[in-house]
C-alpha cells in the first residue's frame, strides 16, 4: 500500500514511541522561541535536539524535491561567505555568517519533517508557538504595565513592549502566526473552540499594538487579508463564505472599538500616532530609511561582491532596514540574487499549496500568509536573522511536498481545523 508523505505511517511501539519523543523535542523547541534575547539563547538549544533527535531516529529524509531548496541556500550562504572575507576582522562578523548558515539548516529541517506526519506536527508547531506567543506576550505586559520590579526594563524598550525579545519590532511580527489561527477558530471552528480562541486572540493583539511596530501592524493587518481571501476562496460551501463575511465585519467593529478604548489612555495615544507617522526623523531626509535604500542600491549595483556582512552603518548614519537591499550589500549579486529566488520561490510554493485540499490546508494557507506578510515587511526591515522567517519558509516547502505526494496518493482528505 502506498502511503502519501503527509500522512501518519501505521506505526506501533517502539515506532510510536520515537515518533512521541520527536514531537515532545519539537513542542520545546517551539517554546523556546520566545527566548531570543541572549546567544546561545533556549531556541538554538531547542533546535540542536531537535535535530540531533529527529536524525537519531531516522525521521530526517533529503527527497529530491528538497535539493532545489539545498541548492538555493547553499549558494545564498556562499555568497554571504565570499562577501565576508575581506571583513573577517570585523567585530561580530565571523558569527554573524555562522547564524546564517545555521539559519539556513534550521530551513532545510523544517521542510524535511514537515513532509512527513504533516498533520500531527503541525498541530504542534502550532500550539508550542502560540504557548511561546503567550509567554513573550505576558512578560511584554508585564514590563509595559509594570506588573512586576524590574519589569519594565527587562521587557520593554523605549516604553515599547518587547517581552523576551532584543527588538519590539521582532516581537510584534512574532505574533502574528497564532493570531492567525486564532481568527481561523472563529471562521472554521465551533463555539467551543472560539472561546480559547478569543482570549489567546486579545491577550496577542494586546500584545501586537503595545509593541508600537509599525511593521507588525502592517504585517498582521496584510497577513489576515491574504488568510481571509484564501479562506473564502477555497471554502467548500455558500454558508462558509458567508459565516467569513459575517466574522469579518463583527471582528472589525470589535477592533474599531477596542482601538477606540486604547486610545482613550494618553499615553498609548501619544505613542501610537508617533508610531503610525511615516515621516520620522529617521525616514525622512537624504539619510532617512527610505533615502538610504536609493543610495543603497546605487552602490549594490556598483558592488558585485557587496561590502560584506554588518559594514553597511560605515557608509550610511544607520543599517539598511530593507532585507532585500541588505542581502545583496552583505552577500553581493550572488547572495542578493539568491534571497530574491530563495522568497519567490517559497512564495509560490505557498500559494499553489493553499489550494489543495488536505487535513492541514488551514494551516497551510496561514503558513503562506504569515510568510507573505512577513516577506512585504523585509522591504522595512533586515528580516534575515528572524528565526521564525525560516522556520515558515521550511515549513512551506514541506508542505508543498506532503501536498504533492498526497494528491499522487489519490487519497480524499478533508480539511479541519490545526488551531489554539
Amino acid at each position: 500500500m502506498t502511503l502519501a508523505a503527509g500522512a501518519p505511517a501505521p506505526t506501533t511501539g517502539l515506532r510510536i514511541g520515537k515518533e512521541r519523543l520527536r514531537l515532545a523535542l519539537l513542542f520545546l523547541m517551539m517554546v523556546g522561541g520566545a527566548f531570543v534575547f541572549a546567544e546561545p539563547s533556549p531556541y538554538e538549544v531547542g533546535a540542536l535536539l531537535a535535530v540531533a533527535g529527529f536524525a537519531a531516529t531516522g525521521a530526517l529524509t533529503l527527497r529530491p524535491a528538497h535539493l532545489p531548496l539545498v541548492f538555493i541556500l547553499i549558494l545564498y550562504c556562499l555568497g554571504l561567505t565570499i562577501s565576508a572575507i575581506p571583513v573577517f576582522g570585523a567585530t561580530k562578523v565571523v558569527p554573524w555568517v555562522a547564524v546564517s548558515w545555521y539559519l539556513a539548516v534550521t530551513m532545510l529541517f523544517f521542510a524535511m519533517i514537515a513532509a512527513e506526519n504533516t498533520e500531527q506536527r503541525m498541530a504542534v508547531i502550532v500550539r508550542g508557538w502560540t504557548l511561546a506567543a503567550l509567554i513573550a506576550t505576558a512578560a511584554g505586559l508585564a514590563g509595559y504595565f509594570r506588573l512586576l520590579p524590574g519589569a519594565f526594563d527587562l521587557f520593554t524598550l523605549y516604553g515599547r513592549a518587547k517581552g523576551t525579545f532584543n527588538d519590539p519590532n521582532v516581537f510584534g511580527p512574532f505574533l502574528v502566526l497564532p493570531m492567525l489561527m486564532a481568527v481561523q477558530a472563529f471562521y472554521r471552528g465551533t463555539l467551543r473552540q472560539a472561546i480559547p480562541a478569543a482570549a489567546v486572540l486579545a491577550v496577542l493583539m494586546l500584545g501586537l499594538l503595545l509593541s508600537f511596530s509599525r511593521g507588525a501592524w502592517i504585517h498582521f493587518g496584510m497577513s489576515a487579508a491574504i488568510m481571509t481571501g484564501l479562506l473564502f476562496l477555497t471554502a467548500r460551501s455558500a454558508a462558509a463564505r458567508a459565516r467569513i463575511v459575517l466574522v469579518v465585519m463583527a471582528g472589525l467593529a470589535v477592533l474599531t472599538v477596542l482601538i477606540g478604548l486604547a486610545l482613550s489612555v494618553d499615553a498609548i495615544a501619544d505613542l501610537m500616532r508617533e508610531r503610525a507617522s511615516f515621516n520620522q526623523s529617521y525616514d525622512s531626509g537624504p539619510m532617512g530609511r527610505f533615502g538610504r535604500h536609493a543610495y543603497g542600491w546605487q552602490m549594490a549595483l556598483d558592488r558585485p561582491l557587496g561590502i560584506g556582512p554588518l559594514q553597511f552603518h560605515r557608509f550610511f548614519p544607520e543599517d539598511p532596514h530593507n532585507v532585500y537591499l541588505n542581502s545583496f550589500m552583505a552577500g553581493g549579486w550572488l547572495a542578493g540574487i539568491l534571497y530574491l529566488v530563495l522568497v519567490g520561490v517559497t512564495l509560490f510554493l505557498g500559494l499553489a499549496a493553499s489550494f489543495t485540499r488536505t487535513p492541514w490546508q488551514p494551516v497551510t494557507i496561514a503558513v503562506f500568509a504569515t510568510f507573505a506578510g512577513l516577506a512585504f515587511e523585509g522591504q522595512i526591515i533586515d528580516t534575515d536573522h528572524w528565526r521564525h522567517f525560516w522556520v515558515l519558509g521550511g515549513l512551506i516547502w514541506g508542505l508543498a511536498l506532503a501536498n504533492r505526494v498526497a494528491v499522487r496518493s489519490e487519497t480524499a482528505y478533508i480539511p479541519r481545523t490545526v488551531g489554539v
